[in-house]
Formats: C-alpha cells, sequence, structure tokens
C-alpha cells in the first residue's frame, strides 16, 4: 500500500562528498559496461545492464558491507512515519546520496525473507520463465545475498511490477537481541520504519515469451536503514513502513513509468499471469 507521496525532490551532495553514488564501470573492450552501485568508493552492487533486454538484476558484490543507518534519526524511525518529511527524515538520508531527482514514497510492506535458489526465489522462478537459464554458466542469475520480497501486481498485459527489499549485509550479520526486540515491539501492533534508495529497472527480452508479460518492472529498495526492521517484519509476518527514495535519474525506465508507480502501488497484490 502506498501511504503518501511527495513529489519530486532534488537531494544529495556532490558525488565525490556522496557515501552511496550510482556509475558506470569502465570497459576496456568497448562492450557492455557494469552498471553499479557504489558505498564509499567500492562496488556494492551490480546492477541491470543499459541495454533493457538482458534480465532484471541486482548482484552482491565486496562493496556491501555495511549499514548506513544514521543516529540522529532513530528515535523518529522507532514508529510510523506519517509524511515522508517529518522531522528532516529525508534531508538527513539525502546526504548519504548523490545530488539528483528523487521521488519520496512512503509504504507499508510485508517482507518475505528468500534465500536464492530455494522456494519462492525470483531468480531462479520467475526470471527463468522469461529469460531462461544464463547461456554461459547454464544456470539462473545469482543475486549473492538473501532478499525480501514484499509486492508484485500486473502493469498491463505486457508488463508486471516486482519489488524487493535488498540488504546492504545479509540478515546472518543481524544482531538477535535487536531482532526479537523488534518483533516483540511489531507484535503489540508497531510498525516502525525503513530507509531506501530505490531504482525501477524495465527490463524486456528481446523474444517475449508465450506463457505471460514479457517486461519485468523491477522495483528494488536498497536498504540504508532497517535492516533489523526488515527481518523482524518478515519473523513475525508483520507489515514494515518503508521510506523510498527513488533514483529518477539512476532508473532504467521512462518519467511516465515512475509517475505511475504510486497507482501501481496501490493495486491489489496479483501473481504473474501465465498461459
Amino acid at each position: 500500500m502506498t501511504i503518501k507521496k511527495s513529489a519530486p525532490r532534488h537531494l544529495g551532495v556532490p558525488a565525490p562528498e556522496a557515501r552511496l553514488r550510482f556509475e558506470a564501470e569502465p570497459h576496456e573492450s568497448g562492450g557492455p559496461r557494469r552498471r553499479l552501485l557504489m558505498v564509499d568508493d567500492r562496488p556494492a552492487f551490480e546492477l541491470s545492464f543499459y541495454c533493457g533486454t538482458c534480465p532484471f538484476l541486482f548482484r552482491r558484490l565486496e562493496g556491501a558491507n555495511e549499514k548506513l543507518s544514521l543516529e540522529s534519526v532513530q528515535e523518529r524511525l522507532a514508529a510510523a512515519l506519517d509524511d515522508p518529511d517529518d522531522d528532516g527524515v529525508i534531508d538527513a538520508f539525502g546526504a548519504l546520496l548523490p545530488q539528483g531527482e528523487y521521488l519520496p514514497l512512503l509504504l507499508d510492506v510485508e517482507p518475505t525473507l528468500v534465500i536464492p535458489g530455494k522456494e519462492g526465489d525470483y531468480f531462479s522462478g520467475e526470471q527463468v520463465a522469461t529469460w531462461g537459464i544464463d547461456q554461459f554458466w547454464g544456470l539462473p542469475e545469482y543475486p549473492h545475498t538473501p532478499y525480501y520480497r514484499t509486492f508484485e501486481t500486473a502493469v498491463d498485459t505486457e508488463a508486471h511490477l516486482y519489488e524487493f527489499i535488498v540488504p546492504m549485509v545479509p540478515p546472518t550479520w543481524n544482531e538477535r537481541v535487536r531482532v526479537e526486540e523488534y518483533v516483540a515491539l511489531m507484535e503489540r501492533g508497531t510498525a516502525p520504519t525503513a530507509v531506501a534508495v530505490s531504482t525501477l529497472d524495465v527490463c524486456r527480452p528481446s523474444l517475449g515469451p508465450a506463457d505471460g508479460p514479457s517486461a519485468h518492472w523491477g522495483l528494488t529498495h536498497f536498504l540504508l536503514d532497517g535492516h533489523h526492521k526488515a527481518e523482524a517484519a518478515a519473523t513475525a509476518r508483520r507489515p514494515l513502513r518503508l521510506l523510498s527514495l527513488l533514483a529518477l535519474g539512476e532508473s532504467l525506465a521512462e518519467a511516465d513509468d515512475t509517475a505511475r508507480l504510486p497507482a501501481l502501488r496501490a493495486q491489489p497484490r496479483s501473481a504473474r499471469r501465465t498461459a
């Protein structure tokens, strides 16, 4: 459910000062370049290729080894934000990001923890149904991290939206006591708030499948704050509020696509149609 959206906002600091930024990796041969999410000048995630016909992707790299929580807003995020502009939370996290246009979205999500290759894994399920397995490796894409699935819905007869929460570090790195504290809090009816920088990548194979929508809209929320909260919500099967800062200039989507997101997130959840 979309709780509230704001107008796009210019946020961030000059790229050299930002802890997190997006980059295209130089390629000596002139071939496809890796699209990267960088944290503290180190590659943290490889993202979908720019071509738009390759499979949707997020793949954890060695630079994803630290959470980006901010102590100054922890008390405010212990409960559900009702307005994305409350108490300067957006500006506080905006100081971690590179200058650009961001669309703030306040969402309620119900995370389900997914282990790659096991039940519910998008990469060995829905993605294989559309693109097949990787022709070089003979295997599905592998994200190198557990992640959370939260929502999916039909965009139209030709496209389907999939939503993911991706932690900067795996849930096994979380402190068990803190996770249990959040589980207890959620079971008493509180929905704390997590914060993420997000991208929307629209990917479609050059030859679409015959058994369902060919375009995959991948809405990926990279957690800045809320690693313990996300695991607790998945454990307790309780909702979590999520402040998403959607990076408009870094998404593989047209302006009309990103403008549709709030309405799509308000639709009923529905699985991908198959023939």
